[in-house]
């Protein structure tokens, strides 16, 4: 046993950890989707809405940003990338809060899937995968229309997609763990209190120089700030080494929410 063992064990003891009976709690989550598919599709359009109003319509009126580098892009060009961040984060945060919520709390989902070999491992990673997937879902479909439109003006662009994915799983993972000590459908007024400041400071509008220094430090640890930032860096083609702690960022985010998602599911479910 080396040293790491029981560290690990401390983090992610046997019952939380996952094991190859996660695929049939995806295809159980598939099997739902489908009678449900216009319900998530729906939320595809509310990014592209913002992009047609702010970022075109006011855009008209605003014209070229500069960016950190010195370079000039066109308003929608500047904004664009940072609603295909915002589709990513909305649609896991959306499918790990409000029906994870109805699944633990009401529907018994994991209660009767724990009379099987399935552990809490198993349902915390086939959660976070599937929400992590719908944001996929969104951001894939307005990358498409960002291409469409000439918004995307790197091949670079092509990588925005797993960039996208990894701020998936990032909120996927905390939205899951926060639902776990929510008590009431009352709690996600909390929720909203959270990403709505995220999707309004997080550079999505606007650089972020022209905020107030205070703001300007509140935006650098705002998670979303990171995704915008990796997002933009690729659809204009500004990769550097400087985006690797973007990357970094969001990656703990997102393994640090598994852990409590896992330790949280133990608890309440094989209490």
């Amino acid at each position: 046993m080396t040293a790491q063992t029981p560290l690990l064990t401390r983090l992610a003891p046997p019952a939380v950890r996952p094991s190859h009976r996660v695929q049939y709690l995806l295809e159980r989550n598939w099997m739902a989707f489908k009678s449900f598919w216009w319900v998530i599709i729906a939320g595809f359009f509310e990014p592209i809405f913002y992009l047609f109003s702010i970022g075109i319509g006011i855009g008209a009126l605003i014209g070229d940003i500069q960016l950190s580098n010195g370079d000039l892009v066109p308003y929608a060009a500047f904004v664009a990338p940072a609603m295909l961040a915002a589709s990513a984060m909305n649609g896991a945060v959306y499918e790990s809060t409000f029906n994870i919520f109805f699944k633990l709390r009401y529907g018994n989902v994991y209660t009767a899937a724990l009379a099987t070999p399935v552990g809490p491992g198993d349902i915390a990673v086939s959660e976070i995968v599937w929400s992590l997937s719908r944001g996929a879902i969104y951001s894939g479909a307005f990358l498409a229309v960002m291409g469409f439109m000439g918004l995307a003006t790197s091949w670079w662009a092509l990588l925005a997609l797993p960039v996208a994915i990894l701020i998936g799983f990032a909120f996927a993972a905390v939205g899951m763990a926060a639902t776990t000590f929510m008590n009431s459908w009352q709690d996600f007024d909390k929720i909203q209190l959270v990403i709505m400041p995220l999707f309004l400071f997080s550079g999505t509008f606007y650089p972020l120089d022209v905020y107030p220094p205070i703001m300007q430090q509140f935006a650098k640890i705002s998670p979303l700030y990171h995704g915008v930032e990796l997002v933009r860096a690729f659809t204009l083609g500004n990769v550097s080494p400087d985006l690797w702690p973007h990357v970094l960022f969001l990656m703990i985010m997102g393994i640090l929410g598994f852990l409590v998602v896992g330790r949280r599911l133990e608890r309440l479910l094989l209490k």
